[in-house]
């Protein structure tokens, strides 16, 4: 184990990545405990005012951030215990600052509303990249290349290009997670990029516009996976950061940005979290939605119904 941590971890370079992986990882799961004492009004902690200003967590995480940011530029050439210092700082900055990732996202407080929970997945999503990242992957798929291959300049482009050409597809076929994940696992895009695309993505409005059947297909094959993901990934989310609020009866929830959903602050409250959740409102769906290619097309009419996300929490006190 320490001859593998040591070539694999330490000789490339890649201990104050590590570090400061943990240090995020650590602050964040700390700040969540703390803010959730805090709207339970249990233990010492309270909110933090100054002269009636409510002072969120994500400012002392911004100068967390620059201090590290621009001590670990300084200190680059000279590997020691100000390195690790700063790969410390920085972490415990960028914990702060992606904890409240969706307050600076709305520019409003929604930490402990439906639409919080963005903050919750954009630090997944970040510790996921950095575990990649030290696990060997690089982006785009260059890991994979031999040396001969690296040297020739042109199987080293025509591989970053084929490799983007993917992703971007797999951005526009609005499935942001993959998309982001396949730029350092080029399988990922792909699979993103040959399956139907989210019924309110840009390639969705755009191609399937003359294709009523893909279309169709696209939103029951949407309804059947949100139904089986969406509550697993909820329970997971509020294990991490806690269960939203519970709107007052008669207020719509804040919008929130899926990837890949087309929505905006502006949309219509009835397509909470931009997911695809209700069943095709065409009176002929095509007979066959277990397709997961995008290669139907036909007849039919189909159209994306918006959904309504449950937010299944009692109110708390909303204070952090």
């Amino acid at each position: 184990m320490g001859h593998w941590f040591y070539r694999n971890i330490v000789e490339p370079g890649k201990l104050p990545l590590l570090i400061a992986l943990a240090s995020f990882v650590l602050t964040f799961l700390i700040t969540r405990t703390v803010t959730r004492l805090i709207r339970l009004g249990k233990g010492p902690f309270r909110n933090v005012s100054s002269g009636g200003l409510h002072i969120h967590h994500v400012v002392p995480g911004v100068v967390l951030i620059i201090i590290g940011g621009f001590g670990s530029v300084a200190s680059s050439q000279h590997t020691g215990a100000g390195t690790v210092v700063f790969a410390v700082v920085f972490g415990m900055g960028a914990g702060l600052v992606l904890d409240e990732f969706a307050l600076i996202l709305h520019l409003d407080d929604v930490y402990w509303t439906e639409a919080g929970r963005q903050s919750v997945e954009v630090v997944v999503l970040t510790a996921s990249l950095l575990l990649l990242i030290l696990g060997g992957f690089s982006p785009l798929g260059v890991d994979n290349l031999t040396e001969d291959e690296r040297d020739d300049r042109r199987v080293f482009l025509l591989t970053l290009a084929v490799n983007f050409a993917f992703v971007l597809i797999a951005l526009f076929k609005g499935k942001l997670r993959m998309a982001i994940i396949g730029t350092l696992v080029p399988f990922v895009a792909i699979i993103a990029a040959l399956r139907l695309a989210r019924p309110a993505s840009p390639w969705a409005k755009r191609v399937y516009r003359r294709r009523p059947r893909s279309r169709a297909k696209a939103v029951l094959r949407a309804f059947h996976h949100d139904k089986r993901w969406s509550g697993p990934r909820r329970k997971f989310e509020d294990l991490i950061g806690g269960a939203p609020d519970r709107l007052p009866a008669g207020r719509a929830p804040a919008p929130a940005l899926e990837p890949g959903s087309g929505s905006s602050p502006g949309s219509s409250p009835g397509s909470s979290r931009g997911s695809d959740t209700g069943p095709d409102p065409d009176p002929d769906p095509d007979p066959d939605p277990g397709s997961g290619t995008d290669l139907g097309s036909g007849a039919g009419p189909g159209s994306a119904p918006g959904s309504v996300s449950d937010t299944g929490s009692e109110p708390g006190s909303g204070a952090r």
